[in-house]
């Protein structure tokens, strides 16, 4: 049977940390659809100790919802009907991705700090690994120092990283080394060898080798990241982190092996497939997107910028485990500006705690609703600034910067991402997913970006971009169909400009000429949002006449005109200016609330309140 060629049905899970999601596709007539979800609770831990007793539970509920026979319950073990029967029996394809356990787990290590070891991250980050430390000569601790952080952390990858062909090989050989005199233990199974991937000097690989002769070491020698000092080349390094997280990773947790060999193309990590799908969507459109996943222990950004994917990870920045550490990275202060109640110190720290302490409850009052946003705001904002911090062009010889720069502001010229070229912003995750209003979501999507121009905002509706991210690998057309017919959100336009002024100055004069002959102008100004009522389907020309210190994408008081489309919040005028900045005094409240009433954020009630 050539289902190959024409499948009708697919089956998609994600066996996350805590929660093992299915999403199933099928046909109908000519189109993809998003059929149904199932969720179960994930059973890599014990006392059950096997992830395919989570996916048949997950599944189940689908074939509930569906009535479509999905499992083959002929054994105990987990088994799907394929290929499809006919009828509502069997499926032809399952894929799968993974995230559970904390993910993939790596070391990185390179000779120069701002460029091996930062090109080392990049391929790293770009394989969906979490980034537990970066080694390099020149990172300002001492080698007993560097042993010490070594020997105690459990990686399932190691990559080296340093030196260009023909050049030096001592400090490469330096930094290997020091890792082998660690010998850091694997984290899953202590009696299995630590896979190493070295990419660095091909001159250095026989050297490398005999420091790595040791038993415990699983060596991978692939093509230099950095065979010249200005040329990088991530695939080689990123290929074999994926092969090893296949063979170790997944091989070793409990029950992969068996639901390794149930998929029609190998599990990806959940981070990877989630870059993997923004990045098809940004190659077949040919446009520049930002992305953001927001997790509950992690945050992930990924950019195409002009061709160049990236992906980065904060590690510690997340919505429920770690929104105390957003708390303590961003500050209080940083977090408070956001709200516009009057609360004390201790009321937004006790909401935040609270949530740390139980990561899977649900704001259950407005008040709470508003710290979570606030603090989603701050996560993605120093997230998108690690971002741009590797998002630099390769440099030879480079400023020193030292470990917490990264979440420092990373000046715009340091950095290749344009705001006014970006075409679309697409953020996921539970936050996100599960707001109230649409319109919360855009706000906080364009308050942490801060995009400048005309910018297209969409958002994931339930959480499937990682399921249709690991399915191009085999059908990327439907992958691509289902992405932006069943999955996206279309939240609309977001028009603004950068520039600075006082609060009521103007920023510019706008018309809005909508496709039945209605012509809309007013003036915005400084410190306003407006927002034009305009749905995705209608197409609208947007023209803009901004004031000398303002630029909307063409230029400091230029005029600009634009078709563009609105969504299910509208197109957006923002006239706060960037960045945007909120005063210290009594002003911020009402800004706050004049904004929040102009999205049509909270009830009516709420907002004629303040709060009350």
């Amino acid at each position: 049977m050539n289902f190959k060629n024409d499948p009708r049905f697919i089956l998609a899970t994600d066996v996350g940390s805590t929660t093992t999601k299915a999403r199933f596709f099928g046909k109908v007539g000519d189109e993809w659809r998003f059929l149904a979800s199932g969720e179960a609770p994930t059973t890599v831990e014990k006392p059950v100790e096997d992830v395919t007793k989570g996916v048949r539970n997950a599944v189940r509920e689908v074939e509930e919802l569906t009535g479509h026979k999905i499992l083959n319950d002929s054994s105990g073990e987990l088994g799907f009907i394929m290929p499809y029967r006919g009828g509502k029996e069997g499926i032809d394809v399952y894929v799968s991705t993974s995230s559970a356990g904390g993910g993939l787990q790596m070391l990185v290590a390179g000779v120069v700090k701002s460029i091996t070891a930062e090109s080392a991250q990049r391929a790293a980050l770009g394989a969906g690994a979490i980034i537990m430390d970066v080694l390099a000569v020149d990172d300002g601790r001492e080698p007993y120092e560097k042993i010490n952080i070594v020997r105690f952390l459990r990686p399932d990858i190691v990559l080296i990283a340093g030196g260009t062909d023909g050049g030096d090989k001592t400090h490469v050989k330096e930094i290997a080394e020091t890792i082998a005199m660690a010998k850091p233990r694997p984290r899953f199974g202590v009696t299995f060898k630590l896979p190493i991937v070295y990419a660095g000097n091909k001159d250095a690989r026989d050297d490398v080798k005999k420091i790595f002769a040791q038993d415990c070491f699983d060596l991978r020698c692939v093509d230099n990241l950095r065979p010249q000092i200005e040329v990088e080349r991530v695939e080689p390094a990123r290929n074999a982190i994926l092969d090893l997280f296949m063979e170790h990773v997944m091989a070793h947790a409990p029950g992969y092996e068996k639901l390794m060999k149930l998929t029609s193309t190998e599990i990806m990590p959940t981070p990877a497939a989630e870059g993997l799908m923004i990045r098809t969507f940004a190659e077949a459109r040919g446009v520049n997107v930002l992305g953001v996943g927001m997790g509950g222990a992690t945050t992930n950004l990924y950019s195409y910028f002009d061709g160049r994917f990236l992906r980065t990870v904060s590690a510690n920045l997340g919505m429920s485990y770690s929104i105390g550490n957003v708390l303590k990275e961003a500050g209080l202060d940083s977090v408070k500006r956001w709200v516009p109640l009057d609360l004390s110190d201790e009321v937004i720290m006790s909401i935040i705690y609270n949530k740390m302490i139980r990561p899977t409850t649900i704001p259950m009052t407005l008040t709470d609703l508003m710290v979570e946003h606030a603090v989603a705001r701050e996560s993605i904002r120093m997230g998108f600034n690690h971002h741009k911090y590797l998002a630099r062009e390769l440099k030879g010889v480079k400023k020193e910067r030292t470990i917490s720069d990264i979440f420092e502001e990373v000046k715009e010229e340091e950095t290749y991402i344009d705001m006014k070229r970006v075409d679309y912003i697409i953020g996921t995750g539970g936050l996100l997913s599960r707001a109230p209003r649409r319109a919360q979501s855009m706000l906080i999507l364009i308050d942490a970006f801060q995009p400048v121009g005309f910018t297209y905002i969409m958002q994931d509706s339930v959480f499937m971009i990682p399921h249709l991210g690991v399915l191009t690998k085999l059908y990327r057309d439907i992958a691509v169909e289902i992405f932006e017919r069943e999955c996206l959100v279309p939240l609309g336009t977001v028009v603004a400009a950068r520039g600075a002024g006082n609060l009521g100055d103007v920023v510019g004069d706008v018309t809005v000429e909508h496709a039945d002959g209605r012509r809309e102008s007013f003036t915005l100004h400084v410190g306003e949002i407006r927002r034009v009522e305009v749905p995705q389907s209608e197409e609208v020309t947007v023209t803009v006449v901004p004031a000398k210190s303002f630029d909307f994408s063409a230029g400091f008081g230029k005029k600009v005109s634009r078709k563009i489309r609105g969504g299910v919040v509208g197109v957006v005028f923002d006239g706060r200016g960037r960045p945007v900045v909120l005063p210290q005094d009594g002003e911020r409240a009402k800004l706050l609330w004049s904004w929040f009433k102009a999205m049509n954020m909270y009830p009516e009630s709420f907002i004629r309140g303040g709060g009350e």
